[in-house]
């Protein structure tokens, strides 16, 4: 790796607005298929380190590093000899000096990966933590920036969970100038208190809006976006027994529509038709959502290329 420069990405609040927008734009370059891909990771060694079960995400880094010219090497969750009793610590380090880029998703602490970057040898890339889903957000934007041709001032209503999905849409999309974000999340299940005055905080800085409230009564109306997320946020369960009722009014539905009809749809996937979202918005004529998921491909090479940026 002596001819580049390593970056982690453990967290949106790491990057810059102009990191961010770098990343967001380059995501659409790939999609739209403006810029030619191949050579960008030549000669690099790309580790895949998931401890908990993905699709999209997974396969989003395989194929974007082996399309941008990187070998791989995967990890399952029994792999390592972390599992034996050896730090995070020794294992990046041993791992840094075969690998250029890991990307880890552990759906726990993200303490545990920032111990995985305390070394300066390889790039490590935040694939899901318990807190945060930094990747998602931005496939999340790229979606949106092919899509309208822009982010700023983009009106956009989330309805379900406030996880980790959710969390990392509100901190990104609360940089761009003229955004308005509301959040219509179930009692007990909203974003986490400190990551919503971050996104406030944000907000104020940039002229956008972020709001949140507990109920489904008097949905918005005329937004550009309604994005939901699954239920059963993965690695995670819920300890209410009736947390399903609690969640029932948070369905989308195509009564949505009714207050925003020229709205498209996003879910971060998997969904659960007849839970979180009914088939006919899923599979209806506004959904962008399988358009969003091959988005996470082109997005995951733009982080790529960015962790890696070569002199």
């Amino acid at each position: 790796m002596s001819n580049a420069t390593v970056r982690h990405l453990i967290s949106t609040r790491d990057l810059t607005d102009a990191d961010l927008r770098a990343l967001v734009e380059r995501g659409a370059e790939f999609s739209r298929g403006s810029v030619r891909s191949g050579g960008q990771l030549a000669g690099l060694v790309a580790g895949i380190h998931f401890l908990k079960t993905s699709t999209r995400t997974r396969t989003s880094f395989s194929s974007a590093a082996l399309r941008l010219g990187a070998q791989l090497v995967s990890f399952g969750p029994g792999d390592l000899q972390t599992n034996t009793g050896e730090t995070l610590e020794d294992t990046a380090e041993v791992l840094s000096r075969m690998l250029d880029l890991l990307v880890v998703r552990t759906a726990g602490d993200p303490a545990e990966l920032r111990a995985f970057a305390r070394q300066d040898r390889m790039a490590v890339i935040n694939a899901m933590t318990a807190d945060e889903h930094p990747t998602q957000a931005i496939a999340d934007l790229t979606t949106m920036l092919t899509h309208f041709g822009r982010v700023e001032g983009l009106r956009v209503c989330y309805v379900g969970e406030g996880n980790n999905s959710a969390a990392a849409l509100a901190l990104t999309l609360s940089r761009y100038p003229d955004v308005q974000l509301e959040l219509r999340t179930p009692p007990g299940y909203g974003l986490d208190p400190g990551t919503l005055r971050q996104a406030q905080h944000n907000a104020r800085a940039s002229g956008a809006r972020v709001s949140e409230t507990h109920s489904m009564a008097s949905p918005p109306q005329g937004v550009d976006v309604i994005y939901t997320t699954r239920w059963q946020t993965t690695g995670t369960s819920k300890p209410d027994p009736g947390w399903r009722d609690v969640f029932a009014p948070f369905q989308v539905t195509t009564a949505l529509w009714d207050r925003s009809p020229d709205a498209v749809f996003l879910h971060d996937l998997p969904a659960h038709r007849g839970e979180d979202v009914t088939a006919e918005v899923l599979d209806g004529p506004h959904s962008l959502a399988f358009d969003q998921s091959e988005n996470k491909m082109y997005a995951a090479m733009a982080v790529l290329e960015w962790c890696v940026a070569r002199r």
